[in-house]
Parts: C-alpha cells; structure tokens; sequence
C-alpha cells in the first residue's frame, strides 16, 4: 500500500503569519493616535483685517489656532464663550470665540491649544463650527 505525502505548512509561513500580525497591530495603533485632520479646506482667519472690521467677514468660515486664554462666559443652553491668544504678524492678539452648545461635551480646557473651525455672524463674531484639540 502506498503511503500519502504529509501535508503539514513549512514553518516559514506561521513566521510570516506572525510578521502580518505584528504590522496590523503597529500600523492599527498608529492610525489611533493620529491627530484629527486640520481644516485644510477652509483659508486663515487674518487676524489684522479681523480686527479692524470682522463685520466684513460675516457669512465666510475661517480656520483659526490658538491658545485658550481665558473661559468668559459659560450656560448649558447658550454655549460658551473663550478669549483664544492667536499668532498674527503683528503679534499675539485675543479675539472672542462664540462656542455654540453643540460642543457642550468637550472639556474645553485653558491653556490648551485647539483649532476651530469658525463661521462669522452678524456684529463679526466668529462662531465655532468645529472644534479640534491639538
């Protein structure tokens, strides 16, 4: 009688098996920790135009980075509103930033820097419609 040929995998393939799951796992982890995506859609706040006459800028979105200064005013019903220390050619300046209640569940915390997303309103305040921490 004749005898059948083992069939039994080459011990390179449960090396290679285990390298496939190291990479997954490495490259799973990284893509975790990434940062969210910038606004790269939307143009620059300029801080100095902003300054001078924001109720020209009303309707447009603008991307804007900074550091939280100060939390001036805070309901559950009316949102917030941060003083946010921005880097402009002129310097550091402070400009008001309506956060609506929409971001109720972020810890919006002071001396953090984030970057937002805003939409000018009536009167040339900016309202935040997204928020990223960085």
């Amino acid at each position: 009688m004749a005898r059948r040929a083992s069939s039994s995998l080459h011990p390179g393939v449960f090396i290679g098996i285990a390298v496939a799951v190291v990479i997954v796992i490495i490259g799973g982890k990284s893509l975790i920790k990434r940062k969210p995506a910038g606004f790269a859609n939307v143009n620059p706040l300029n801080i100095e135009e902003f300054l001078v006459n924001g109720n020209s800028m009303r309707g447009n979105e603008y991307s804007i980075e900074g550091k939280i200064d100060e939390k001036l005013r805070w309901t559950s019903t009316r949102g917030q509103v941060v003083s946010m220390l921005i880097k402009s050619d002129k310097g550091d300046e402070l400009i008001a930033v309506e956060i609506p209640p929409d971001f109720n569940n972020l810890n919006i915390e002071r001396e953090q820097r984030y970057s937002m997303r805003v939409k000018v309103r009536q009167g040339g305040i900016p309202v935040a419609t997204a928020v990223n921490r960085l």
